[in-house]
């Protein structure tokens, strides 16, 4: 959708390469918007070398060659050495006078240049007590909003009121990267874009990145010739943290096509992810001053703490409803004598529990539905290809037909499914949701066809005219809570089935129950036996490293043996952990981390110990990922160790986050940062093992030091 002006806008249909888009070089326009000014000096002397603008009549004909300072009439230098500023970081300047107008002043520094933006003044601006006392009022209205639609609602009228625009947005991005239009505020007389959907083409990767890095752009008029940089030699200037920047002309036309004059946003931005946009439109050309601009990033800061709490309480009561739900049936499970008997006595009680429209228990031939549900032989062969997915893990999707395309045919009282396999019984519980026809109202028509000629070149679409698509073959979603829930259940009936038999043992014959006893004890025997001996044997290994590494001269092969034995160390770990936790399939990330974290500053010494600092939040995964995840996090710390610091110790800092369905391992140290490419055993094992958990491996400056990022699924989503 048009919400700033890095955003490209899709094609007329799909017959061109929306990639395109994302190719597309937005943050070296080699020009600016013309209502601004800019400056290129030197960061070295603070000499001006390049400017774009009309510099000559409305700040001085001489400005090239100019020293900064003077040219501003301000001490540049003491200014940026004052604020410690860094790349990306913007500082204000005082107001400078021009030759018959003010501007505000924008500093940005970079590697070899500071850019200074001017941007005319064109009223008084709102005094800081005045401003902070909108914010406060604005803020005080998010607080008391009841749910995350009330608060967008909210949202839209606060910033309408701050920014002055015709009409403002809250726009959502969704799980598959397309967004749609949370609320509204808009003048009298204008359409509505309320609840439309915008693919996700409208807006390319690479304008989603600036988003998180500018938090706010603006357009004052469309219809304007760029100002591009002079001399000739700066086409290429990386102008990204730069407000003034050039626009897309493809994002240009996309605005004249939706009949807007000037354009804003501002980026909602939740746990470093970009949760969605503030988007502005207005029929006449219309800016916004760095000062609304800033206290509209501010708000936006705000707005994304007040999400993030709605969708906490909105998460949490989900939980205590799923909570009530499991109190009133895990209780009656052992009443009854067989599992049969428990689901046809609690059978209502369990398709509510988990919120499902209808509900089949299939034990061999045997099905015994509540609610609405396919006919008997689709409930078999279901159970029958749900068992074929896993006999672990609950089984669900929203989508059963997609998968399963004989499905087709009931697919009004089953296009959703949750499938939970009862292991000891060999029975399987399935849950079904009926189809729920969506109408997605689209901002035109996304799939229009168009002439897929090979010259073609990109144009953004023309019609924003309301487009209803129907979707069907879809159910509600699964939440991550339910699912939690299904696992619970299945440990209940787990549970239900070993009280079961141990009553039955008890009233048939005690010694029954003492044979039992004993095979108990004699498999714990045999477990810990062999717990023991794994132990042992990677005990034995470690010892041998740590031998061979003494027993050697060269100090290239010291360091390799230990660096096999902090990898030996993360997968000790978690075998402890699968003979100590009672859930062996998955393990707490963050535990297991904490733990592999002591071993290598036990391993690494006490210099490195005090050092190393953990900021970790809990994650369930599979116990495979956790033990690849953690050899990804022993190499990482062991390249932090080994180049960071060139030997000596200093500060690491681990950081585990989780957002939806990704998790984000974090390693940043302040060292000498990135120097070189090392592709040696440990990066090619790395790199295969990111690849297998279906995740990526990105390093950033940390300024100073690396920052490398390891992002993933939490669970296997292949």
């Amino acid at each position: 959708m048009s919400a700033s002006s890095d955003i490209a806008g899709s094609t007329d249909g799909v017959g061109l390469d929306l990639n395109a888009c994302d190719r597309e070089p937005i943050h070296i326009p080699g020009a600016i918007q013309p209502h601004g000014l800019l400056l290129v000096a030197d960061a070295a002397s603070l000499t001006v070398v390049a400017g774009a603008g009309d510099l000559e009549t409305r700040l001085t004909p001489d400005w090239l060659g100019s020293d900064l300072s003077a040219l501003l009439a301000q001490d540049i230098d003491a200014t940026l050495t004052a604020n410690d500023t860094v790349a990306g970081v913007a500082l204000a300047g005082l107001p400078v006078a021009g030759l018959t107008e003010r501007f505000d002043v924008t500093l940005h520094r970079t590697a070899d240049h500071v850019l200074v933006e001017l941007e005319p003044v064109e009223a008084e601006p709102v005094t800081a007590a005045g401003m902070l006392g909108r914010l406060n009022a604005m803020a005080m209205t998010f607080e008391r909003a009841s749910n995350l639609q009330a608060l967008c609602e909210r949202a839209a009228t606060a910033f309408r009121q701050l920014t002055g625009f015709d009409r403002v947005m809250v726009y959502r991005f969704l799980d598959d990267e397309a967004g749609r239009v949370m609320a509204e505020d808009k003048a009298t007389g204008l359409g509505t874009f309320l609840n439309h959907h915008f693919p996700a083409s409208d807006i390319p990767k690479q304008a989603r990145a600036l988003y998180v890095r500018n938090r706010t752009r603006t357009i004052p008029m469309i219809d304007y010739a760029p100002a591009v940089l002079r001399p000739t030699g700066f086409e290429t200037l990386d102008l990204s943290d730069v407000a003034l920047r050039s626009v897309s002309p493809i994002h240009l036309r996309y605005l004249a096509n939706m009949g807007v004059a000037a354009s804003a946003s501002i980026s909602i931005v939740k746990d470093g992810l970009l949760w969605g946009l503030i988007a502005c439109h207005h029929g006449t050309p219309k800016g916004l001053t760095p000062d609304i601009r800033a206290a509209s990033a501010t708000l936006a800061s705000g707005l994304a703490r007040q999400i993030r709490a709605k969708e906490e309480a909105e998460t949490y009561r989900e939980r205590l409803r799923l909570r009530a739900a499991e109190d009133a049936v895990i209780p009656k499970l052992a009443t009854e004598p067989a599992p049969r008997s428990i689901v046809a006595a609690l059978r209502d009680d369990l398709r509510r529990m988990l919120d499902g429209d209808g509900f089949a228990y299939v034990e061999g031939t045997i099905v015994d539905t509540d609610g609405p549900c396919p006919g008997k032989d689709d409930i078999l062969d279901l159970a029958a290809w749900a068992r074929t997915r896993g006999v672990i893990e609950p089984f669900t999707t929203h989508e059963l037909s997609a998968l399963l395309p004989r499905a087709e045919a009931y697919r009004a009282q089953a296009s959703g499914l949750l499938a939970l396999p009862l292991v000891d019984e060999g029975a399987v519980l399935l849950w079904f949701r009926a189809e729920q026809i969506e109408e997605v109202e689209w901002a035109g028509n996304p799939h229009k066809a168009v002439s897929v000629d090979p010259n073609a070149v990109l144009t953004p679409r023309a019609s924003f005219e309301s487009w209803t698509q129907a979707v069907s073959g879809r159910s509600r979603r699964w939440t991550r809570e339910e699912i939690e829930a299904a696992h619970r259940l299945r440990r209940a009936f787990h549970d239900a089935h070993i009280n079961q038999r141990l009553r039955l043992l008890n009233a048939d014959l005690q010694r029954t129950l003492a044979d039992k006893d004993a095979l108990i004890a004699q498999k714990d025997v045999l477990m810990k036996e062999v717990n023991h001996r794994v132990q042992n044997s990677l005990q034995l290994v470690a010892a041998f490293l740590s031998l061979q590494a003494k027993s050697s001269d060269d100090a290239k092969v010291k360091e390799h043996l230990a660096e096999a034995q902090a990898r030996l160390a993360a997968v000790a770990l978690v075998h402890r952990r699968l003979y100590r936790d009672d859930q062996v399939e998955s393990v707490d990330l963050s535990r297991y981390i904490e733990e592999l974290t002591g071993d290598m500053q036990t391993s690494l010494g006490e210099d490195w110990a005090a050092q190393m600092t953990l900021d970790l939040a809990p994650v369930l995964v599979a116990t495979d990922r956790a033990v690849n995840i953690g050899l990804v996090l022993t190499e990482l710390v062991i390249n932090a160790s080994k180049y960071a610091y060139r030997g000596d110790a200093g500060p690491i800092h681990i950081i585990l986050e989780q957002h939806r369905n990704r998790l984000r391992l974090i390693v940043a140290d302040q060292g000498v940062g990135k120097s070189g490419t090392r592709i040696g055993f440990g990066s090619r094992m790395m790199n295969a093992i990111v690849a297998g958990l279906s995740g990526t491996i990105e390093q950033d400056d940390n300024m100073p030091g690396l920052r490398v990022i390891l992002t993933a699924p939490v669970d296997d989503a292949r």
